[in-house]
């Protein structure tokens, strides 16, 4: 089933330049960590004779530990959830193109022969299918850019969730700095419960004990 969200996992700081600029920053990929994913844009670029190819990656599916852990660990992730057909509007500029990410087993990808060059920014291999990654790249053969900005209004936005790992003290200072901010005041934030979720946890308190012995 497609989800009809969007969410972006990140940190505080890029949150609150996406939130203030209404933007989103398609940036280089050299620094990934998946050096194969990092070296297949590179390959892109080189081959089209590109001056420039920057992307930003979006998760397309619910809250996963998963995408905490990887892309928002520690106390300052953030995950921005988006309308999916809004967001996916704001993606259609030129320069653009964005898609789903496919996944491939490397005993696939050998007999995968004639490769379409136009597969190599949406392609990763199958050990990383939990993202499922949606992704927009941005390409230029005459600028050279470090990142490019994807304006979008704050009406995209359907909420922001803080992560599970931000100390309950700190919740509300966040939230009042977020919503603080032009155009913000009617967000709605939360803090994640996925490490520790109190209704989840009810289900302890519904077990069956065992039969005493007489």
């Amino acid at each position: 089933m497609t989800e009809q969200t969007l969410r972006r996992y990140t940190n505080l700081a890029s949150a609150l330049h996406i939130l203030h600029n209404q933007c989103l920053s398609l940036l280089s990929p050299d620094t990934w960590d998946d050096r194969n994913d990092s070296f297949f844009m590179s390959e892109y670029k080189r081959i089209k004779g590109l001056k420039t190819v920057l992307a930003i990656c979006i998760a397309d599916r619910e809250e996963t530990y998963h995408h905490w852990q990887v892309f928002s660990r520690g106390s300052d992730g953030v995950c921005i959830e988006f309308d999916r057909d809004k967001l996916l509007s704001a993606f259609d500029v030129a320069g653009v193109t964005h898609q789903s990410v496919d996944y491939h087993l490397i005993t696939n990808a050998n007999t995968m022969h004639d490769v379409d060059l136009e597969i190599l920014p949406f392609t990763k291999r199958w050990p990383y299918g939990d993202e499922r990654e949606y992704r927009a790249v941005y390409v230029s053969a005459d600028k050279e850019l470090q990142a490019y900005s994807v304006p979008i209004s704050l009406a995209v936005i359907k909420r922001i969730t803080l992560s599970p790992w931000l100390a309950p003290a700190l919740v509300d200072p966040v939230k009042m700095t977020l919503k603080s901010l032009p155009g913000c005041k009617g967000l709605r934030i939360y803090r994640s419960t996925l490490i520790d979720n109190k209704q989840w946890q009810k289900l302890a308190g519904r077990v069956v004990p065992p039969p005493t012995t007489p």
